[in-house]
């Protein structure tokens, strides 16, 4: 997931004038790798002064439009002749007959559009008409976008497509003041993209997670991991334990209005209880709980997973916010285990290795203890059908207790004990999600030779295969790899302010979106696209 602490190692379519169909390209990297910017310099600084592509008219000299300019771009457009849409004094967001549940699109659209609302009526000259209609092997978030005769129709299989089909509405008229005459066929390449974020180590408000996600939704993500507990904090009420809670951290109250905002966005919230790792904030009241190794030194974050009581604290927490959290999706962390970083963990916690001998048989090891009480946290949640995923280096290779095949690995990196090359788990067959430490880890301040990624690097040189140091994996493993994430961890929680946070992830998140959603190298350059993303998004 990251390192374990400050200053020590621990382990656009093309333009055309007929539909196209675009198939998944793993580009090459070009160029040696340029590790970023350093903090202090606002990767967006002189974006606005830099030139970009000018505004296009509404058709070309051959008398066909153009695509719209959106991040991430249409994946398909057909180009037509025509004056194509703006909004006016009379225009309106109506919803097609029966399509009542596109109330809160048709609003929101209505409200960033400055136009009218009228819900259920038929469309009229200059009306922006959304409905729910099945298509052919569409995808629940695919949407076509119709711009002819003076007016706009943004169809789909689910409010999700439809709800994208008005990002690309929106941003094309905040770009150019009118979306072009012809028909966008789009969808995602990935189903999950989004942003993780610390908020354990570094306390967020719910406002300023709140605009994340509106600009996350303005992108076409729609996943925001929570990483809650650590060592340095856990910060969301608790009920059950509410002696381990932060003083600064959000109330349930607070979470559930995140969670209902996300909803509106097609956002879906992945919570994260990390163990047995990283708990250092649940253990600080409960000491005994605590890994010692054979001399007595406690072991930082650990919990002592051959005592009972570890069990029940973290089961009793993963049922309290199972509860909070109704989404399809939980992370149950285990990764940097430090029992497993020593030289001979046998002999450094022989405590470890007798509880795994009992449990598993005279053959088993410390990290055979370890993956049985991943699966076993596992199972805590999954009764409510939802998709687990743990951090890669908590798959272990040999051994006599394998990982739940089910689990999904959200692959970050390759230097910690236990990690291994991302093709070992794409051979296994497990869903993989792409958290590439390289070009999507945003930690503060820096640590351990971290360097804050920029948007560019994630622009020209990474892709979901990309999923450790720059080398892809091959595409034939394309549809296990389900997408990617971009982590932002608060190793040194003070060294930039939420504000400065949201500043510099934002062009990243906007290259992360152009990856994840178009599989194709894109057009523009990215003095073109960051100029593009700063009119859209900014």
């Amino acid at each position: 997931m990251r390192w374990n602490s400050p200053g020590t190692l621990v382990g656009g379519a093309a333009v055309v004038a007929a539909a196209v169909t675009l198939t998944v390209v793993a580009w090459p990297d070009e160029g040696p790798p340029d590790r970023g910017t350093r903090s202090g310099t606002s990767e967006a600084s002189s974006a606005r002064s830099d030139t970009r592509p000018a505004a296009p008219t509404p058709s070309d000299s051959a008398g066909l439009s153009q695509a719209p300019r959106t991040v991430p771009s249409v994946r398909q457009f057909d180009a037509a002749g025509g004056p194509g849409w703006r909004p006016s004094g009379g225009s309106a967001v109506v919803l097609a007959k029966n399509c009542g549940e596109l109330a809160e699109e048709g609003k929101l659209l209505a409200q960033e559009l400055k136009i009218d609302y009228r819900g259920e009526t038929g469309a009229k000259a200059g009306d922006v008409e959304l409905a729910l209609e099945s298509g052919k092997r569409a995808g629940p978030e695919s949407y076509t976008l119709t711009a002819s005769d003076g007016r706009v129709r943004i169809a789909g299989p689910d409010e999700a497509g439809v709800f994208y089909g008005t990002r690309t509405l929106k941003q094309s008229v905040r770009a150019d003041g009118a979306i072009p005459e012809g028909v966008v066929r789009d969808q995602p390449d990935r189903p999950q993209r989004g942003l993780n974020l610390d908020i354990a180590r570094k306390h967020y408000t719910a406002g300023w997670i709140e605009d994340r996600l509106r600009e996350m939704a303005d992108l076409k993500l729609n996943q925001l991991g929570l990483h809650f507990s650590d060592d340095q904090g856990f910060r969301i009420e608790s009920d059950t334990h509410p002696e381990v809670v932060s003083q600064q951290h959000l109330t349930k109250a607070e979470v559930r209005g995140i969670i209902a905002l996300a909803g509106r966005l097609h956002i879906q919230i992945v919570p994260e209880i990390d163990s047995p790792g990283h708990l250092g904030a649940v253990m600080a009241p409960h000491p005994d709980l605590q890994l010692r190794n054979v001399n007595g030194a406690p072991v930082r974050g650990a919990i002592d997973i051959s005592k009972p009581a570890a069990a029940k604290i973290v089961d009793e927490l993963l049922r309290e916010y199972d509860t909070l959290f109704p989404g399809p999706y939980w992370h149950i962390g285990a990764d940097e285990y430090q029992a497993l970083v020593a030289g001979d963990p046998q002999a450094s916690f022989p405590q470890l290795a007798a509880a795994a001998r009992k449990k598993y048989g005279a053959d088993a090891k410390v990290q055979d203890l370890a993956t049985g009480w991943m699966n076993d946290r596992a199972a805590v949640v999954r009764p409510k059908k939802k998709a687990i995923s743990a951090w890669n280096d908590g798959f272990f290779a040999g051994g006599v207790v394998k990982a739940d095949q089910n689990l999904q690995v959200d692959y970050w990196t390759g230097k910690e004990t236990g990690a291994r090359p991302p093709l070992d788990y794409l051979r296994e067959g497990r869903p993989v999600v792409n958290l590439n430490d390289e070009f999507l880890y945003y930690v503060l301040g820096q640590p351990n030779d971290f360097v804050y990624p920029t948007g560019q690097r994630i622009y020209e040189q990474w892709t979901p295969f990309v999923l450790r140091g720059t080398k892809p994996v091959p595409q034939k493993y394309s549809k296990q790899i389900l997408g990617a994430r971009f982590a932002v961890w608060g190793d040194i929680a003070n060294a930039q302010t939420p504000a400065q946070v949201a500043d510099g992830i934002r062009l990243p998140l906007a290259a992360l979106s152009q990856k994840v959603w178009n599989p194709v190298k894109p057009d523009l350059t990215w003095p073109q696209f960051r100029a593009l993303a700063n009119e859209v998004t900014g």
